[in-house]
């Protein structure tokens, strides 16, 4: 059971580039890949000892009944680093001369869509809460990230990545931090932290299958398509469909996620290996909503929400206990039948126990 609903005493610090591809740009000969990369670990590692210190902040929600519409704010940090920046767009404001700024708000919108039309909840913590955004944060910032209060894009470098407000499912899995953050407060490291991250690709690609009306055979179930650069080997930053397949480049090297737990990776880095370790639960949730069929918001991914907010779920919950949390949902949801059985076998095929 989550004793910190709010989420206010434990805010990690999320970003969607993995810090092993980082390292390994960092350590390439070509300045064009190693100092853009360098540039953005040192940066993160910053925010990151930051964050530790400041994550007893409180995040205030406005007053009253929660509006059914989103209250989007873009500001312009102009290569900067403070934040938020200029305020550039308003919720309502006609469009931006600048793409980036119109990808941001519509982004925000197509979350806060999803989760008010599927889910009934409003807003990242189910209050309402104001969804802001900064974009063109840094110079050649080869990232994007939820800081516990608002969303920041970097442009990326050109080369490598690209502008980080181009795949929608990156805006969806970095706000869906926010909402981990205000239920079950999954622990940012080891199993509970690749949860965190899991739960983050999973609504990530539904918030873009929901945006585009797909069903979960026309789906593509990437994370990050459209975001490396043209000359890079590969089509996205992670495959839910089949982990450890979405790229494989000199530069970046080959993508390291398993798709079982035969090949779970233990690291001290990377938080003990959240986002590696997170193509298991991936994956799980891939064959779940496959089985199910028609749209994965639907069965699969209501049975995910409700495993993430119905507050039976630890904060250090493991691949075991949310496997067991979640055919729980599907009982209690669908009764025992199809739903429990794709739930079963989803988790089982991933070599996690279920039951």
């Amino acid at each position: 059971m989550n004793d910190d609903p709010t989420g206010t005493a434990h805010r990690p610090f999320c970003t969607i580039i993995p810090p092993h591809i980082l390292d390994r740009l960092a350590q390439s000969e070509d300045p064009l890949h190693h100092e853009p990369a360098r540039r953005t670990l040192e940066h993160d590692g910053a925010l990151r000892t930051r964050r530790r210190v400041t994550a007893a902040r409180g995040v205030a929600a406005p007053a009253g009944t929660p509006s059914d519409r989103p209250q989007r704010t873009i500001y312009d940090a102009h290569h900067g680093t403070q934040l938020p920046g200029t305020k550039v767009h308003g919720e309502g404001d006609p469009p931006s001369k600048d793409a980036t700024v119109n990808r941001a708000n519509a982004g925000l919108g197509a979350t806060f869509e999803l989760y008010l039309k599927v889910y009934g909840r409003h807003s990242i913590d189910d209050a309402g809460l104001p969804l802001n955004a900064s974009v063109h944060y840094g110079t050649g910032y080869d990232n994007a990230f939820w800081d516990g209060e608002q969303m920041v894009f970097g442009d990326g470098d050109g080369t490598v990545f690209l502008d980080f407000t181009i795949p929608i499912d990156v805006i969806g899995h970095e706000l869906t931090h926010g909402v981990t953050q205000h239920t079950a407060n999954l622990e940012y490291y080891g199993q509970s932290g690749a949860l965190n991250e899991s739960v983050s690709d999973v609504f990530g690609s539904l918030i873009k299958q929901y945006a585009l009306g797909q069903t979960t055979d026309q789906a593509d179930w990437l994370i990050g398509a459209g975001l490396l650069g043209p000359t890079i080997h590969g089509a996205a930053l992670r495959s839910m469909k089949a982990p450890g397949t979405a790229y494989d480049d000199p530069q970046l090297g080959k993508d390291p996620q398993p798709a079982t737990m035969d090949d779970y990776v233990r690291t001290p880095r990377d938080n003990g290996g959240v986002h590696i370790n997170s193509g298991i639960p991936n994956r799980a949730f891939y064959l779940a909503a496959t089985a199910l069929g028609g749209h994965a918001w639907e069965r699969a991914g209501l049975i995910w929400y409700t495993t993430l907010t119905g507050g039976e779920l630890a904060s250090d919950a493991d691949f075991a206990a949310f496997a067991r949390q979640t055919a729980a949902s599907a009982r209690s949801l669908y009764g025992e039948g199809d739903a429990v059985q794709a739930v079963l076998k989803a988790w089982s095929q991933v070599g996690v126990p279920a039951s």
